[in-house]
């Protein structure tokens, strides 16, 4: 079979074709996939994607799926995975509720949730304010945080605390180590100087440009999608047996065995997640 996987980041296996905006390795192509899927007609039994649709413009989904389509051989399966925006819905009123009710342990998970629904949404620098929330000396709700997100949740948390062992161990810098840090960027890194140019010509329209770099970057979530919604998309692109599966379960053969919405030891990457499978007719 030839399979494919679109938009994989680090996450690949080296029997399929992986394809991401920037390549992070010798089996992954590097293409911008907001421009099409770079394969001719019919070339895949099965394409799949994990957490890559909600990044495109609403407007922009339909072109999406339907490359997806066209790519497929006739039979074919696409498989997509995305935040399952019912679930984050119906955690974020039980929270609402039991917050509500001064229910002391949910509060936290209260905070979680609206962070999970509008964080990646809004934030204007990169990491938001999820990134902040993993920095905390100590999570009180990280058991309820690792089972909404699962092992992303789990690196980042790791992530978070070395950040707050750094925080804590730079204020300790003196002046002298500041200043080569500035020196060392300046020299390292080209587009430093460039940004204090812009910076002395645009002034307080700096910002804005930053802003809007960093809005079409890539990073954050441009159209959340429930069953309904993804289902609908998946026929209106000419998709039939449109149905939602779990994270083991699926019409691609040994499916599981590729570790890519699980992993070995049969634990679920991304819980959050709602999965869904059609195939071309």
């Amino acid at each position: 079979m030839k399979l494919l996987n679109l938009g994989c980041g680090r996450r690949f296996h080296t029997q399929w074709n992986n394809v991401d905006f920037i390549s992070s390795g010798n089996n992954v192509i590097a293409h911008n996939l907001m421009l099409g899927i770079p394969f001719p007609d019919q070339s895949f039994d099965v394409v799949y994607h994990s957490h890559v649709l909600e990044h495109f413009p609403k407007s922009k989904a339909d072109f999406f799926i339907s490359e997806c389509y066209r790519v497929l051989k006739n039979k074919g399966t696409l498989r997509v995975a995305i935040p399952d925006l019912e679930q984050v819905v119906k955690t974020y009123l039980i929270a609402l509720d039991k917050a509500s009710l001064d229910a002391s342990e949910w509060r936290d998970n209260y905070d979680w949730i609206l962070l999970e629904m509008y964080d990646q949404v809004v934030r204007n620098r990169s990491g938001g304010n999820m990134a902040e929330y993993f920095v905390k000396e100590k999570l009180d709700n990280q058991e309820f945080v690792l089972e909404r997100c699962g092992l992303e949740a789990k690196q980042l948390l790791e992530s978070g605390k070395k950040t707050w062992q750094l925080i804590h161990i730079n204020r300790q810098d003196n002046k002298l180590k500041i200043l080569l840090k500035q020196v060392y960027k300046t020299i390292v890194h080209p587009e430093y100087i460039r940004d204090l140019f812009l910076r002395v010509l645009l002034g307080k329209d700096f910002e804005a440009l930053q802003i809007g770099r960093f809005r079409l970057s890539g990073e954050i979530h441009q159209w959340m999608y429930d069953r309904y919604s993804l289902s609908k998309l998946l026929k209106e692109c000419g998709f039939e047996q449109v149905t939602q599966r779990s994270a083991n379960d699926s019409f691609i053969p040994n499916w599981v065995s590729y570790n890519l919405d699980t992993e070995p030891d049969g634990s679920i990457y991304k819980p959050d997640s709602l999965f869904m499978e059609a195939i071309k007719p």
